[in-house]
């Protein structure tokens, strides 16, 4: 088995991980950039350099393809470790391992999924699911489209769908036409840049009908004439009032939740669902740092903000003033986010007795209420024993009835028997250079 050793390891090559990977080779130090995606830039960023709008996103792809000492193994996940220093990777290529003298953890978010009828429906997505359904080439055009939950987010996603050449049957958002106003309001004060970006979102969807205090109650499905049940309507309350709207798609999502499985498993400090870190992204493990969303949600100026100051405190440079205030601004918008935007305990109400929560197992909520935590739910029900090991059904039972969170367990992704066997248990890795990566396929590779 290929082993691998750097002196630096990112994990996630989102923004928050290229900010990182380019502050931390600063001085020449090897750095090895691992990422699921076959092309840097993470969900935000998705699509590679030659999809990219944002000029920061560009710089940073630039600066990082100059230095051949930074290295980024694609399609690749962390599936196990030893410790901090030791991790195993899946690669297209088989297992890995590889070493490294210092750890960032930049392993972003997921959409935070909560279940209510009809959701596991052919044709229903999260936003942001659909987002980067669309980035990767899913065909769209002249398909009627309702983007539902709430936060700017919805907005995004909508000028996606209609970039993409779809119709727009609605946008509903769950939060008041006051609670929008006085979070546009807040953005007019300290954020003034971002209150201009959504206003211009909003210009663009001008024509596109907008309900506020509105929710999703039901995804509906019809017989396609394949034989099998799509999706054909949702159900739409407003108020005392109802009503059908006819769609091809639904993409709904009620916010981010960080991914923390690594973290967990290495034994890092994890607050309030998020990694905890202090005044320069260290974890509470010795090595180990993390920004971007695993930190919290907070966007890309947030990501690339922490990456470049967790990726300067590991290479041991100072990091300049400039960069703390920008994350502190960073920062002051996550939290404005989160008091706006918070999934809101009536959304428990959605999820009716017969609605599958474990969509892995085909587990419905009628199974899970009798239970009083994670544990004892899994063991009867088989919650959390699908693909997905928890991670969807996981952190809806957080939200549904306030269990903790499911316990990490290793391998963190699937991963095919046989190199599970190939693993060579407590064998040393002995090279120090990053050109020991010379044999990884292009397929799995990629120079920055």
């Amino acid at each position: 088995m290929t082993q691998l050793a750097c002196s630096t390891l990112v994990v996630g090559g989102g923004p928050a991980g290229l900010a990182a990977a380019a502050a931390a080779s600063g001085r020449g130090d090897s750095v090895l950039v691992v990422d699921d995606n076959a092309a840097p830039g993470g969900q935000i960023w998705r699509g590679g350099p030659a999809s990219w709008r944002d000029a920061r996103a560009i710089q940073l792809y630039e600066t990082l393809q100059r230095r051949p000492h930074v290295r980024w193994l694609g399609g690749s996940r962390v599936t196990g470790a030893e410790h901090a220093r030791a991790l195993l990777l899946e690669t297209p290529e088989g297992s890995r391992q590889v070493t490294c003298e210092r750890l960032l953890l930049c392993t972003g978010a997921r959409e935070l999924l909560l279940p209510f009828p009809g959701w596991t429906l052919p044709g229903v997505t999260g936003a942001g699911g659909l987002q980067a359904l669309l980035k990767a080439g899913m065909p769209i055009a002249g398909k009627r489209v309702v983007v539902a939950g709430s936060g700017p987010l919805l907005l995004a996603v909508a000028q996606s769908v209609r970039e993409h050449r779809g119709e727009i049957a609605a946008i509903v958002e769950r939060r008041g036409t006051l609670g929008l106003a006085w979070f546009a309001g807040g953005l007019a004060l300290r954020h003034r840049a971002k209150l201009r970006q959504a206003l211009d979102l909003r210009a663009s969807l001008r024509s596109v009908r907008y309900l506020h205090a509105s929710t999703v109650t039901e995804a509906i499905g019809a017989r396609h004439k394949s034989g099998d049940m799509r999706l054909h309507a949702v159900a739409v309350e407003r108020g005392v009032r109802s009503e059908r709207i006819a769609c091809d798609f639904l993409a709904c999502g009620y916010g981010l939740t960080p991914s923390l499985e690594l973290a967990r498993l290495l034994g890092v400090k994890v607050q309030q669902g998020r990694i905890a870190v202090d005044a320069v992204q260290r974890t509470s493990l010795d090595g180990v740092w993390a920004a971007g969303e695993a930190t919290g949600i907070g966007g890309v100026d947030k990501a690339l903000a922490e990456g470049r100051i967790a990726g300067l405190d590991a290479s041991g440079l100072d990091v300049p003033r400039a960069d703390l205030r920008l994350r502190e601004r960073a920062l002051a918008f996550a939290r404005s986010l989160d008091r706006a935007f918070a999934p809101d305990p009536d959304l428990r109400k959605l999820c009716r007795p017969d609605t599958l929560v474990c969509r892995c197992e085909d587990v419905p909520a009628s199974a899970l209420a009798q239970f009083g935590a994670w544990r004892e739910a899994k063991l009867v029900t088989r919650c959390g024993m699908g693909p997905c090991q928890g991670r969807v059904c996981g952190t809806a039972c957080e939200f549904l009835y306030g269990w903790e969170a499911p316990g990490v367990r290793e391998p963190l992704f699937p991963v095919a028997g046989a190199n599970l066997a190939s693993v060579p248990l407590g064998e040393a890795v002995e090279s120090d250079s990053i050109a020991n990566a010379q044999s990884l396929s292009q397929k799995a590779e990629i120079h920055l």
